[in-house]
């Protein structure tokens, strides 16, 4: 018989899109229209090209240049990317030369690390911290096990000083530097001519990050790639949230997260450009081959989060010399273009023209005081209107209820949370996750010079406890640590929620357990914190 007392297990770990969100309908629909034409399921069911499917290349040089065009920049060579170069009507094919079709961001970081490191030439994978830390598996299966090194971020995002300094200080313990006089010695692979090897990997997460939700700063931007190419580092950006943002509301604010509002245009448009943009427009470095322009950047992006992880379809976006040589990658040559019939079916999102309810190409939008209009949306596919009309609106309410709970329950308590994704503009949040420091002692909670200092419990602690009691799951901040570096940057007093997997009330109970869970062991001596048998974490659905 159950247990009528049993709590509603609630998981704020998993980095999952509810089920709720994801587009059955439209997919059917597309699955459709690609298995009844030929001229689409045969080239589908076959291995398909090694760069991927062309028609979604193609579809990809429309659709990333709408959304990226008005804040890529132009140089005087006129080498910028596809957003400006499809509004001069440059040739579309020639710039889907810059995309490859993946499996998706994963998939694709696994054959990045294939054709462009090689253990025995490059040095090291600089992981900025905290950090997606199921990436850090992917780095040991390329050989950089041990080799991983951590980088502090903080609100503008990575520290470039820090960074700098440590490449400099293990160049020179090595013995290595980045020139192309260092070329001889031993290596394990043979780049040829479509390929080079870096001598530095750095990753990161520059949009609404995954864990902490920050966005990196232009200027940070900017200066990661100057370090970048005087290093000859590849930075691998894993930008598969930059489409899912929103405003958000102040902390004072006593409107309801549930009513409607009208987004601002643009948070339809990327409010920054993309680093493998900024790399690009510079050109050439020293370090590449006589040529070729290979760059230092690229973007990796998926569908993941835009239409649904099972889709297992994304894309890399580079100079044309790099992509070639994504391209080139072994199991790509082998097998085909990874994700070719899925890949066929997210075109036809691409392709398809959204259509309101009435069919007449026109949506029902609310201004957000009541009134009923209706704007015409030139250019939109079904993919932008299940981003605008679905994910958006949903996770803005989900992250506003989430935030207000927090306000509540937590901060109280001496708790902060990153409330704003991009350092100095206010009011912008993207992404899946919130980011929450705890205090170190209780001295900091009561904010009294008469207590004495007593440690608080640790984010792992509180982890165990919420699961043991709650029946919650939440992200200890240890998780996100750097493999093999987690003394370098700790997070033990870290937590991390995700907003996107659990329905909306469950949300609120979540942080509610959690509050509830943390006041009561601030009341218990330390000794008591640590459980007698610890459970195992589910990080297997964490992401």
């Amino acid at each position: 018989m159950a247990n009528k007392d049993k709590k509603k297990s609630i998981n704020l770990l998993r980095g999952w899109p509810s089920t709720s969100l994801l587009p059955a309908a439209a997919l059917r629909a597309a699955s459709q229209t690609a298995l009844t034409d030929p001229s689409i399921w045969g080239p589908g069911l076959e291995y398909g090209p090694d760069p991927g499917y062309q028609p979604l290349r193609e579809a990809l040089v429309h659709w990333l240049g709408r959304f990226y065009g008005d804040v890529i920049p132009i140089t005087s060579t006129g080498d910028s990317g596809a957003g400006d170069e499809v509004s001069q009507g440059r040739n579309v094919r020639e710039e889907a030369g810059r995309i490859n079709i993946t499996g998706g961001a994963s998939q694709s970081l696994a054959c990045l690390l294939q054709s462009f490191t090689d253990p025995a030439r490059t040095l090291a994978v600089w992981v900025v911290a905290p950090c997606y830390f199921l990436a850090c598996p992917i780095f040991a299966d390329a050989g950089f096990a041990g080799r991983m090194h951590a980088v502090p971020e903080d609100e503008e995002g990575v520290e470039i000083g820090i960074l700098e300094r440590e490449i400099r200080a293990l160049e020179q313990r090595s013995g290595k530097g980045t020139g192309r006089e260092d070329e001889g010695g031993l290596r394990y692979k043979d780049p040829g001519q479509y390929r080079k090897i870096y001598r530095h990997v750095i990753y990161c997460v520059p949009a609404f990050s995954n864990p902490s939700g920050r966005t990196m700063t232009l200027a940070r931007r900017e200066r990661l790639v100057e370090l970048a190419r005087r290093h000859d580092a590849l930075i691998i950006c894993d930008d598969v949230y930059d489409m899912l943002q929103w405003r958000v509301e102040s902390p004072s604010s006593t409107s309801s997260p549930l009513s409607e509002s009208r987004q601002d245009g643009k948070f339809h448009k990327a409010i920054l450009p993309r680093v493998a943009d900024l790399d690009i427009a510079k050109g050439r470095s020293p370090h590449d081959p006589p040529g070729k322009h290979f760059g230092h950047a690229v973007s990796n992006g998926s569908f993941s989060k835009l239409v649904a992880p099972g889709v297992r379809t994304g894309w890399t976006y580079s100079t044309a010399d790099f992509a070639t040589g994504v391209s080139q990658t072994g199991s790509t040559r082998s097998g085909g273009a990874a994700s070719q019939l899925a890949a066929t079916i997210v075109c036809e999102l691409l392709l398809s023209k959204a259509t309101g309810d009435k069919g007449d190409g026109k949506y029902n939008t609310s201004t957000g005081n009541g009134k009923e209009g209706e704007e015409e949306r030139e250019g939109e596919c079904q993919l932008d209107r299940h981003i605008r009309d679905t994910l958006l609106p949903s996770y803005a309410r989900r992250h506003a209820l989430l935030m207000r709970t927090i306000r509540a329950e937590l901060v109280p308590l001496g708790v902060r949370v990153v409330e704003d994704s991009l350092c100095g503009h206010s009011g912008v949040y993207g992404g899946y996750f919130v980011w929450m420091t705890l205090p170190r002692n209780i001295e900091t909670r009561l904010s009294t010079n008469t207590t004495p200092a007593r440690p608080w419990p640790t984010a792992r602690a509180i982890a165990d406890r919420c699961r043991a009691s709650e029946d919650l799951m939440i992200g200890n901040g240890e998780l996100f640590a750097v493999h093999g570096d987690e003394d370098a940057v700790r997070f033990d007093h870290a937590i991390r929620l995700c907003f996107a997997w659990e329905d909306e009330q469950d949300l609120v109970d979540g942080v509610e357990r959690l509050g509830r869970v943390i006041r009561k062991m601030l009341d218990e001596e330390p000794e008591s914190w640590e459980p007698k048998h610890r459970a195992l974490s589910d990080v297997d659905g964490a992401k």
